[in-house]
């Protein structure tokens, strides 16, 4: 291994005596700084693997001497050398590694080398593993594929990386869970949940839902079956009073309020509805209780406001108030804002200036707390105006979800105390969570691979990649060399064979 080693550090010199030349060559020539630039970085691939190359070799095979003693009982060195294949991001190499076990027939049971480089479970580096993945959260296998292939000129396959993205998402849910708690709201804050629902593509079970229908489809046909997924948005935001005419200036005029606070703390999930030993597990079922822990850690005393801010999903109104019985339920202003708007074109020419007076009026009442004034307004309206059946239809669909969600339209009493009254963080969220990455053209899912990339997703979103990666490494290495203080311990001792 020692010669090994030598050779390695002697063509990583050789590759860097290449690189001073090339330089120099094209500093004389002449040579466009791009191409030199492209030359220059596959030249240090291939330095970089003859260098990793060399650190492995300089680790030996891991060989502890004929025997490892391990949970009070020896296991034997195995005859021979084992090697594994292993994807750097510089290349590929192969590992000869010293095993112990039983016997040869049986599965490897110790293996030093690998324990001391923490080398991962699957072929792929961890650092190719954690590149590869920041990719593929943010577009297509394929689209990733061909990136770092075109950047560091590996091939991999669009399985291999789907099917990696499922193995790292296991530890997803153990690194929800050990996050540290998030700071408790300081004096003045308003604590702020949301949530919606977002349909995911399924892939067609044949045999369930029978073959994809062909040609044009016919009335109540569909391509394909969604899955449910809720994406939920915590987070904690100082109080910011407006009024009603701010409000319209900043929602119709697109005149943002320069002034308003940053939301604190944000964090997002996304969870899908999914079947769990044959029982159905809605994503409500996993997004509201994580609700209620945020909501402990951020309001331990109970002192501060805690607001919900959604559209006019009835059913997850109904799971807000069973699990938050004061919980201050907010219907978020933009679905107001398109209701009204459908119904101003019930009565007036779209894009008119009369339809956009309408608008203007009546959300500036509602924002002032007249909602029955409005609702009966439009009522009158609806009575003393002929409709067609299409704009009647629309005109009664607009009255239920205000009558529905009237409860949940004190906007006077919101603006006041300087609460939130758009749900715009969840909006963004489905569409950065969900829609952006899971609504590419020609995609379906199958559950496991649709909920993999909504975890990774939402940890990518959040900002928490790197220590989520930490973490993952961490438990791997657990999980894989639970004997790797033993080998440790053992490691100086015979580095003379190991050498």
């Amino acid at each position: 291994m020692i010669v090994l080693k030598e050779m390695d550090i002697l063509k990583a010199k050789a590759e860097f005596d290449g690189i001073l030349a090339m330089i120099e060559k094209a500093a004389q020539e002449g040579t466009r700084i791009d191409l030199v630039e492209q030359d220059l970085w596959t030249r240090l691939l291939r330095l970089g693997l003859a260098t990793l190359r060399g650190f492995v070799h300089a680790q030996g095979t891991g060989d502890l001497g004929p025997a490892f003693s391990y949970e009070g009982g020896d296991l034997q060195r195995l005859s021979g050398l084992y090697k594994r294949r292993y994807v750097s991001v510089f290349g590929e190499l192969r590992i000869s590694r010293t095993a112990y076990g039983s016997r040869p027939t049986q599965k490897l049971e110790v293996l030093p080398l690998d324990s001391r480089l923490g080398l991962p479970d699957s072929d792929f580096s961890n650092l190719l593993q954690d590149w590869d993945q920041s990719f593929c959260v943010q577009g297509s296998y394929d689209q990733s594929r061909q990136s770092v292939q075109r950047i560091l000129g590996l091939g991999q396959t669009v399985g291999s990386l789907e099917r990696m993205s499922q193995t790292m998402a296991q530890d997803v849910s153990g690194f929800f869970e050990q996050q540290p708690a998030p700071k408790p709201a300081s004096q003045e804050s308003i604590v702020v949940l949301t949530a919606d629902h977002k349909g995911v593509k399924m892939r067609r079970n044949i045999d369930v839902d029978g073959p994809a229908p062909t040609g044009r489809l016919k009335k109540g046909q569909k391509p394909g079956k969604k899955k449910m997924a809720c994406v939920g948005g915590v987070y904690t935001t100082e109080p910011f009073a407006r009024s009603p005419d701010e409000v319209v200036d900043e929602v119709l005029r697109q005149e943002a309020q320069s002034q308003r606070p940053k939301p604190q703390d944000k964090r997002l999930r996304a969870e899908l509805t999914q079947s769990y030993e044959g029982e159905e597990i809605k994503g409500t079922e996993v997004i509201f209780p994580w609700f209620k822990q945020e909501v402990a850690q951020r309001n331990p005393q109970g002192r501060h406001p805690v607001v919900c801010v959604m559209d006019g999903e009835r059913k997850l109104w109904c799971i807000l108030k069973a699990m938050f019985p004061t919980v201050v339920c907010i219907l978020d202003l933009y679905h107001v804002l398109e209701r009204l708007w459908k119904v101003a074109y019930c009565f007036h020419p779209e894009g008119s200036p009369a339809a956009q007076a309408f608008v203007t009026t009546r959300l500036k009442r509602l924002l002032q707390g007249k909602v029955g004034r409005v609702l009966g307004g439009i009522k009158q309206m609806g009575v003393k105006n002929k409709l067609s059946k299409s704009k009647r239809k629309t005109l009664d669909a607009a009255i239920t979800f205000f009558e529905n969600n009237r409860g949940f339209m004190q906007y006077h009493e919101y603006l006041a105390a300087g609460y939130p009254i758009g749900s715009g963080i969840v909006e963004g969220a489905c569409r950065h969570v969900v829609k952006d990455r899971m609504e590419q053209t020609g995609m379906h899912w199958r559950i496991a691979g649709a909920q993999a990339i909504l975890h990774l997703r939402a940890l990518y979103l959040n900002g928490d990649w790197g220590a989520f990666q930490q973490y993952r490494i961490a438990q791997q290495c657990q999980r894989l060399y639970p004997y790797k203080a033993c080998v440790d311990a053992n490691w100086n001792e015979n580095k003379d064979q190991a050498a």
